[in-house]
């Protein structure tokens, strides 16, 4: 040891160095040692109780699970022919996600599979809108060539998804796109409402209107699956399993088919709705509403320029007219109104003398015809439409047992049917007035809704309901899902002998003096009973209801039932801006005779499509060329074919193919256009009468 201040020296030798040492030695492996275990307990930790989280990991990697989109349930009519089916498809698709470059791989595919200019540009305004997530389509109906040019081609195109699946089918085309709808990819919104992965699913397309979207969840099915081996960079190495997918479930309604399509077809040039009900059970067996759509062309995925030309034009043939157009019912409501005088205890014989108009207040309501009808009871008033006598009853008997009637015929009321959505119209009263308007009623109100004019609107089915209820003097319910359980509809409870009374004055209006004398069906021992309605849009000021602008002209309206003295069918016939009644009876008349002879109502309906230019179908596409063409841009589009078995069971011709001219239970007749002499009828608010 040296003095204070100065360093000590440590003596080293081998025992310190090797102490040293060992010290060291136990440090590091104690370390080590913690370490081994703590990598030990880790491991077995990822091996023991993560097991199954990684191999399922694992799993996913060497294996690749994608959904089958099952096929969509069947739209069966009530003979079990398909309205709305499915057949084999070859599709492409692209998740923009994936792709590197999406305008270049739509350009890519564009030049692939030849597709025109308005396409390209629709693909890529879909991309641009959607989430990249979210499956776009490129193109359906591929050929073979097409789906194996582009198969071989996919290493080099990332998000490109081809596929063979099914595709929906409507055999009849616009004959039945506003009853069953379409189908779409899902929007954004639907996804997020669900979050089930099938919506996201490449192809896969959900019910977006009609029967299509009130049914989607029992049409939809249950999604299938396929296991495959892939290598690291994808590629398909074996297929490991499959699970088959279920198809949805059929829906059957309790339209006719052939009816359906052939009624569709003879509204022609015109804008407008028929509905057809059997008066034994209220099922209904035709629901068409024309202008329409292709639903082929949503279900494919309907271009801007197409959507354009639907959504532009002024007869609307987006919109359902049978459950959405409201319609003022004109005289069509003449019977109905009787019915109520009667049950107010209106003697039938009471008469009035009509000579031409009818001074209510300071004001004179011209009858239709100026010349006036003489004398006019009950009967004649409904076949020759005498406006004057229900201007006259009517101031009697008051507005509120007429609306009372109207709800019970079936006129302001919401029919409990699967539909997405259903208008159902005015029956006005004093209170519905004093409530909308914050106005007491006035005598001219019940003059105007006694002619089915003024507030008073209704619906072509609501106007079926009435006929049918009139017909049968039973509470009939529409029907549209097929029950083969007649229901047992209740009585409408009228008195004594009314309903001959009703029924027998609108027979005289076809097979009698009435307004319809040349509506009589061209069948043998057959009679319908109907009534013909004129309802005026604007003022004689604007115009005279027959000619000038379209959307000036008067609608055209008829009700029926046939056989006259055994009720079987009734319906309605609304044409819009027709010009009057003549433009919607020769619809009914010809819509009956194909039920009683379906030859003779074809060859009927051959003459009148060949001066007009085609089927429905067909001149819907040449309307939509020549749109195209005014655009600049050309289209490919193709009708369904013929001679596809599924269409031939369910178009009109099937009908004249399964069985020859027969005499059903029921019988209708096609009234003829007004008498030539007719005068045009009065503006609505000093009304001149509706026939």
């Amino acid at each position: 040891m040296k003095r204070r201040g100065r360093r000590i020296n440590r003596i080293v030798n081998s025992t310190t160095l090797r102490n040293s040492f060992d010290r060291r030695t136990l440090v590091v492996a104690g370390a080590q040692a913690a370490l081994g275990t703590v990598l030990a307990a880790r491991l077995g930790y990822l091996a023991i109780a993560q097991n199954e989280k990684y191999e399922l990991e694992s799993e996913s990697n060497r294996v690749n699970l994608s959904l089958i989109t099952p096929r969509r349930g069947w739209i069966l009519d009530r003979n079990n022919a398909p309205l709305a089916s499915n057949k084999a498809d070859f599709r492409v698709d692209i998740i923009p996600d994936r792709m590197a470059d999406a305008e270049r791989g739509v350009d890519q595919l564009a030049s692939l599979l030849e597709l025109d200019a308005g396409t390209v540009s629709d693909i890529k305004d879909k991309i641009s809108g959607a989430r990249g997530f979210r499956p776009v389509e490129v193109a359906s109906k591929l050929t073979y060539d097409q789906f194996a040019a582009l198969s071989v081609r996919l290493p080099e195109m990332p998000g490109v998804v081809p596929q063979r699946g099914f595709s929906r089918y409507y055999p009849t085309g616009a004959s039945v796109g506003h009853l069953i709808g379409y189908v779409g990819p899902a929007s954004a919104e639907e996804y997020e409402k669900e979050r089930d992965p099938l919506l996201i699913t490449p192809g896969y397309k959900i019910g977006k209107d009609g029967m299509e979207k009130q049914f989607e969840q029992k049409l939809r099915g249950v999604p299938g699956a396929r296991r495959v081996e892939v290598t690291a960079r994808g590629r398909i190495v074996r297929d490991l399993e499959t699970r088959e997918d279920i198809q949805g479930q059929p829906i059957k309604l309790t339209i006719d088919g052939p009816l359906q399509d052939y009624a569709a077809r003879r509204i022609g040039l015109e804008s407008g709705s028929v509905v057809v009900m059997d008066c034994l059970t209220g099922d209904l067996l035709c629901m068409a509403s024309m202008p329409s759509f292709d639903p082929n062309s949503f279900s494919d995925g309907i271009g801007s320029l197409e959507y354009a030309m639907l959504s532009s034009d002024e007869r609307v043939p987006l919109r359902n007219k049978v459950l959405k157009g409201l319609y003022p019912p004109g005289s069509t409501v003449k019977p109905m109104v009787s019915m109520a005088f009667l049950e107010a205890g209106l003697d039938p014989h009471a008469s009035v003398f009509c000579g031409g108009g009818l001074r209510v207040g300071n004001r004179v309501f011209r009858c239709w015809n100026r010349r006036g009808h003489g004398t006019v009871d009950m009967a004649k008033g409904i076949y020759q439409s005498c406006d004057v006598y229900f201007y006259h009853f009517a101031q009697k008997i008051g507005m509120q047992p007429i609306a009372d009637m109207a709800h019970r015929c079936g006129m302001g009321e919401e029919f409990p049917l699967p539909v997405v959505s259903q208008f159902y119209g005015t029956v006005p009263d004093p209170q519905w007035k004093l409530k909308k308007f914050k106005q007491p009623w006035q005598t001219f109100d019940t003059v105007n809704a006694t002619i089915g004019q003024g507030y008073m609107l209704a619906n072509p089915l609501q106007l079926a309901v009435m006929a049918a209820r009139i017909a049968t003097g039973r509470e009939l319910l529409p029907r549209l899902m097929f029950d083969a359980t007649a229901p047992k509809p209740g009585s409408m409870n009228f008195h004594g002998n009314h309903v001959q009374i009703i029924q027998k004055a609108m027979s005289d209006v076809v097979n009698g003096p009435g307004t319809a004398g040349r509506a009589r069906l061209p069948i043998d021992g057959v009679l319908m009973a109907g009534k013909t309605g004129t309802a005026q849009v604007v003022g004689l000021n604007r115009s005279d209801g027959k000619s000038g602008a379209w959307k000036y002209r008067d609608h055209g309206l008829f009700i029926f039932f046939a056989p006259f003295d055994n009720p079987r069918y009734a319906g309605a016939v609304v044409i819009e801006h027709g010009g009057g009644s003549g433009a919607a009876y020769p619809i009914a008349r010809d819509v009956m005779t194909f039920i009683f002879d379906p030859q003779k109502g074809l060859d009927a309906l051959a003459a009148l499509e060949r001066q007009w230019g085609g089927t429905a179908q067909q001149r819907l596409e040449a309307r939509y060329a020549a749109y195209a063409a005014g655009a600049g841009e050309s289209v490919k589009h193709s009708a369904p074919r013929r001679d596809a078995e599924v269409f031939a069971r369910v178009d009109a011709e099937a009908r004249a193919v399964a069985r020859g001219p027969d005499r059903p239970a029921t019988a209708a007749t096609d009234p003829g256009p007004e008498p030539d002499a007719a005068p045009s009828p009065a503006a609505t608010v000093v009304p001149g009468g509706v026939q």
